[in-house]
């Protein structure tokens, strides 16, 4: 048994199978309770939606990576401190914990595994430094602290979260594809099936919530993702060996990220209350459906990816105007977008 595995086609249809199975007894057992949660933020709908999907996009993920056999140790590390951070996110949604309280353990389950794996963003080699690795792992810590919560953050409307973190999981198979790293390829495959399974449930209208079980999870993985990706093309004259282009990948959450705390900061708002000035809702206030909303959001995110791909597998002046091309529209999408009107 420790030696059954099946390959990546199989392991997908069954994460896509299992995430389906896993969501509809999930819905079906748990439509008729009344939640409660958060009852003093500012949500978009009030309809009573079970926000347990999360746990079971974890479940068939974990189980589908283990039929795949190959896993290694870092991952089976990963995995466990997932699961971890998705039962954060379980008490969150039923307790609404106190910001502080999740931030420190979100930390936690995100530095142990960086310290004990030794897998981190080498940005002590690109400034020159030798730090012994501190640096390198706060640096880590804080950027993968920063996708779960710009995650979190974009997870505000209905079928939203899987359109972003679904483009963000293709375009992460093309590149580890493209660089020959299967494995990483092969979880990020399992990733988007187990999402793609959910995304049923999820449509608009929702019948599931992903919650913040779902959320912290999948922004754990791809955060771990993004820093296991090995970067060594010398031919790009912009970024540095040291530095995955992998990250550019989470433009739309972390421009979401930063519109909402610009707005928030401004206006002497909590930055960790909900709200409805996220770019969603701006779109929506400027009478686009919800589905229109899903669209534009997929249409940009392909447009980025083109610009990042030429970005990173073009040379010389074609590379540099790829990645100038994509700073500006970047600029240019922010300033536009914090002008936008909240949704009342």
């Amino acid at each position: 048994m420790n030696n059954f595995q099946i390959n990546i086609y199989y392991s997908a249809l069954s994460a896509l199978s299992l995430s389906i199975i896993l969501n509809y007894l999930i819905f079906t057992l748990t439509k008729n309770i009344n939640y409660r949660n958060n009852i003093e933020e500012v949500r978009l709908s009030k309809r009573n939606v079970p926000p347990l999907g999360g746990i079971a996009i974890a479940l068939a993920f974990l189980i589908s990576v283990r039929l795949l056999g190959q896993a290694d140790s870092n991952f089976l590390t990963i995995g466990l401190f997932g699961v971890a951070i998705a039962l954060l996110g379980v008490f969150d949604d039923f307790f609404n914990l106190n910001w502080k309280v999740k931030l420190f353990f979100q930390i936690l389950f995100v530095i142990v595994p960086i310290a004990l794996l030794n897998v981190f963003l080498n940005f002590e080699s690109m400034i020159g430094l030798d730090l012994n690795n501190s640096l390198n792992i706060f640096i880590s810590t804080l950027w993968i602290v920063l996708l779960i919560n710009s995650i979190n953050f974009i997870d505000n409307m209905d079928g939203l979260a899987v359109v972003v973190t679904g483009g963000i999981s293709i375009q992460i198979v093309m590149l580890t594809y493209i660089f020959s790293q299967n494995k990483l390829t092969d979880i990020s495959i399992i990733l988007l099936f187990t999402m793609l399974g959910f995304f049923v449930f999820n449509f608009p209208p929702a019948k599931l919530y992903l919650g913040d079980s779902g959320s912290l999870f999948i922004g754990f993985l791809l955060g771990f993702i993004s820093i296991l990706f090995t970067w060594n093309n010398a031919d790009n004259q912009i970024l540095s060996y040291v530095i995955s282009p992998i990250i550019l990948f989470f433009t739309i959450p972390l421009l979401d990220f930063f519109v909402i705390m610009h707005y928030r900061i401004s206006n002497k708002l909590s930055p960790t209350t909900g709200g409805t000035d996220h770019i969603s809702h701006r779109l929506l206030a400027l009478g686009f459906p919800e589905k229109k909303v899903l669209f534009l959001f997929f249409i940009y995110s392909v447009l980025n990816f083109i610009l990042i791909i030429c970005f990173v597998m073009l040379e010389g002046w074609l590379s540099v105007f790829s990645f100038f091309l994509y700073l500006v529209q970047l600029m240019a999408m922010f300033n536009y977008l914090k002008k936008l009107k909240i949704l009342n």
